[in-house]
């Protein structure tokens, strides 16, 4: 949803920005982001430590390298730019075979581009990528059309939305149950009701399946729909963090890794293996034996973490609406 928002929200800020501007905005930004992933959030956030033995590609590496696709691609006309990415998020599945050696020397670019996998390989460094481009790429250019929409009077839009997400939420439900295409990973009847119900919605999402995008994107749709005018008060919480989504993302994960840094210590008596990930399969900490806890457990840490970090982007959110910093809008 927020790559499709992504490409929505570039679109609405041509009415503060020249294209020109806007062009050289999101390149820029899209650079920053791609640092951001692979280097700070890397070392300060995922594995405290700043070997670079493990590096993975990452939601932030992929949003930026949409962004500096769309940079050029706001110079097509709409049209175009909406064919290009129904192109991508529709066909690109039809590429599903094909096997990255079979490029030889440039295997990694396919990795980079339709993987995910390996684009470095050696003793010392390993680079791996997750978030494959060309879908990622589709959906942003569908969000940078999607924000034309949000020009059209109010009734239309929401018709409009309404019909889109019940259309792409119907073609799921129509395109996975034939089984035939959209999803490397084809669903299959098991013991239980609820078990087959699961092998239905379990979608790939590295990189996204189209039934993966189906099932995401058109409930979104529907949510955008329903959502739209002032928030109800039970919401509220939910806006403050939605203004500053790129602080909340940059400060989740260090908090979060300080917290299992602190349970290893008073739960396992040892901390050593939070600040190594030696290889892939131990990436992003290298966890003592006996690690893990129940589903409570989890739940707990998570509403505890969102809990935390309310009070952070509120004074976050009020502190940014009073400032003009050009630097504020990379963040």
């Amino acid at each position: 949803m927020f790559f499709l928002l992504t490409g929505t929200s570039a679109r609405l800020s041509l009415g503060r920005k020249t294209r020109g501007e806007l062009s050289r905005f999101l390149w820029t930004r899209g650079l920053w982001l791609i640092l951001l992933d692979t280097v700070v959030l890397r070392c300060l956030a995922y594995q405290w430590n700043v070997d670079f033995h493990v590096t993975l590609l990452l939601v932030l590496w992929a949003l930026g390298g949409s962004m500096i696709v769309l940079s050029a691609l706001i110079h097509l006309p709409s049209r175009v730019v909406a064919i290009i990415g129904a192109v991508l998020v529709i066909g690109h599945n039809l590429l599903d075979g094909v096997n990255a050696q079979t490029f030889g020397a440039l295997a990694p670019v396919w990795s980079i581009l339709h993987g995910p996998g390996m684009v470095i390989t050696g003793p010392d460094h390993v680079v791996f990528a997750n978030y494959p481009l060309i879908p990622w790429i589709g959906v942003v250019a569908l969000g940078w059309c999607l924000g034309a929409v949000y020009a059209w009077p109010a009734e239309r839009r929401r018709a409009w939305l309404l019909r889109m997400g019940g259309g792409l939420t119907g073609a799921f439900l129509v395109l996975r149950a034939c089984n035939l295409y959209g999803d490397p990973s084809p669903w299959a009847a098991q013991r239980t009701l609820v078990a087959t119900v699961l092998s239905f919605l379990n979608t790939t999402k590295y990189p996204p399946s189209l039934a993966f995008l189906l099932m995401t994107l058109g409930p979104a749709l529907l949510a955008l729909r329903a959502l739209e005018g002032p928030p109800p008060r039970w919401l509220e919480p939910a806006r403050i963090f939605g203004k500053v989504p790129m602080f909340y993302y940059l400060v989740h994960f260090p908090l979060i890794h300080l917290v299992a840094v602190i349970v290893s210590a008073l739960r396992f008596g040892t901390i050593h293996g939070m600040f190594e990930s030696p290889t892939l399969a131990q990436y992003p900490v290298t966890f003592p034996p006996g690690w893990g806890f129940a589903l409570p457990g989890v739940y707990a840490a998570w509403i505890g973490i969102v809990a935390a970090m309310y009070p952070l982007c509120r004074w976050y959110a009020a502190w940014k609406q009073r400032r003009r910093d050009w630097w504020l809008s990379y963040l």
